[in-house]
């Protein structure tokens, strides 16, 4: 048997812990290796449990999910780092691109639908990031809102080396476009797409999908509010 997906959950309040904590053991493939109640904790335990992915809520006391987060994702990088899932309410949190930043992988509302919340686990412990196209729309509005600064970010020095074909599918990943939606957008097949997004990732040093739609904007190759 595959072994299962393991979780730890960091949130401030018992009942929800306890409420994702029935959700996640429900399922047959993954397990629930620890809780935490702040940041603090959630560095702790994760660094001794190693889980696959923790569940991230931000506003925790004594140290928060964005602190948390850089933590574990900024040491020993020969070290084995979880994926980090944020659980966040965009409607009351402004944290939302300073979590991005910080490494997370992607992103759930505390009333995601069971399953949909499950799926988003899966997801990111597969190496996929989690980039909704709402999520998406306020990263971008985010950007709109500061100005761009081209050749900011440690990727700056690379961008020479992207193929015009490696600039087409950045601008469309910082679209929040699909490797299904950018290969009918581009005429190339999902296989030639997942390639490409290999690439970049290894060209520009991003953990995931997530980090390029970041660094995208950030090296000015996108633009707030261009669709590609």
């Amino acid at each position: 048997m595959t072994s299962p997906i393991t979780v730890l959950i960091a949130d401030d309040e018992a009942l929800v812990r306890a409420g994702f904590r029935l959700l996640v053991e429900y399922a047959a493939d993954l397990a629930v290796v620890g809780e935490a109640e702040n940041g603090v904790q959630a560095v702790s335990q994760a660094r001794v449990l190693k889980p696959d992915v923790v569940l991230m809520d931000i506003r925790m006391p004594v140290m928060d999910g964005l602190e948390a987060t850089r933590m574990l994702l900024d040491g020993d990088r020969t070290s084995r780092v979880p994926r980090i899932l944020v659980v966040t309410t965009f409607d009351d949190d402004e944290n939302v691109f300073a979590a991005l930043r910080s490494g997370a992988s992607g992103f759930v509302l505390k009333d995601t639908p069971p399953e949909q919340l499950l799926e988003a686990i899966r997801i990111v412990a597969a190496g996929d990031s989690l980039l909704t196209p709402s999520i998406t729309r306020r990263l971008i509005a985010e950007f709109a809102r500061a100005p761009v600064q081209p050749g900011a970010g440690q990727g700056a020095a690379v961008l020479s080396e992207l193929t015009d074909r490696e600039r087409d599918v950045l601008v469309q990943v910082a679209a929040g476009r699909s490797n299904a939606e950018i290969s009918s957008a581009l005429h190339v097949s999902v296989a030639t797409v997942k390639t490409h997004v290999s690439r970049l990732l290894a060209k520009l040093g991003a953990r995931d999908r997530a980090q390029l739609v970041v660094l995208s904007y950030e090296l000015g190759v996108a633009e707030p509010g261009r669709r590609g």
